[in-house]
């Protein structure tokens, strides 16, 4: 099928999917400033790649809340499918290079989500540390045990696909698969933890609660999918609350 009409940009919007390292002539071990789920910010160097100020982890204003409310409203509410016909492949390749700079989606998402981050020349993060946002503990990152943290997508791939993903063409979901504002690097056993839930099963630490229904909401809306009634509620609760 085409894929499905995108809505204006959410929370997540359209500026989250711009390159997010600027290119990948680095200087080898080079340092790049990030902001981290505290937001608070590091400045770059002169040289290295351009690392954004925020992603899915940036804490959320009252504007945005009301906005993820609002469009918490519109979303369609139906029970997904049982997914019997997902494959991880549906979504395209891991970490593909989708915006032309380079550099694979893993490690472009990991240069903008970690801290004091050496990246080497062929756009690898080789280290960093990252303040984690689903249990708010700190992991130092090293290429040497790379699943130590890993990319989650905010909103499971297999969960995408039994609530709307299944009826997409394949350039969408390999888009969809790869969009910066539905990653995150987070703790790799957080993560596994995690796996494939929506909110209604499966929520992090409470301080970043508010954050990610809005991101969630984000991704929802702009990729027009279905929430189950149990997500939904939650989300709604969340967002009462913040």
């Amino acid at each position: 099928m085409p894929r499905p009409a995108r809505r204006a940009a959410g929370a997540v919007g359209a500026a989250l999917a711009v390159a997010l390292v600027a290119g990948c002539g680095l200087l080898p071990w080079s340092d790049v400033g990030t902001r981290g789920p505290s937001g608070a910010p590091s400045a770059p160097p002169a040289e290295g790649p351009t690392v954004p100020e925020s992603g899915p982890a940036a804490p959320p204003g009252a504007e945005r809340i009301e906005q993820a409310e609002s469009r918490l409203q519109d979303a369609e509410v139906a029970p997904e499918s049982s997914g019997a016909d997902y494959e991880r492949d549906e979504f395209g390749s891991s970490w593909i290079d989708t915006d032309g700079n380079g550099c694979p989606t893993r490690h472009d998402v990991l240069a903008r989500d970690l801290r004091r981050v050496r990246v080497a020349d062929d756009c690898t993060v080789t280290r960093g540390v990252l303040e984690d946002p689903y249990t708010g503990e700190r992991v130092e990152f090293s290429a040497d045990d790379p699943m130590e943290v890993q990319i989650d997508h905010v909103v499971p791939l297999a969960l995408a696909w039994r609530t709307g993903a299944s009826e997409w063409d394949r350039d969408t979901r390999e888009e969809f698969g790869n969009d910066p504002g539905n990653l995150i690097a987070a703790d790799g056993p957080a993560n596994q933890a995690k796996g494939d839930s929506g909110p209604g099963e499966w929520q992090p630490y409470p301080p970043f609660r508010c954050t990610y229904a809005v991101a969630y909401v984000g991704v929802v809306d702009e990729y027009g999918l279905r929430l189950p009634p149990d997500d939904h509620a939650a989300l709604e609760e969340t967002l009462a609350a913040c």
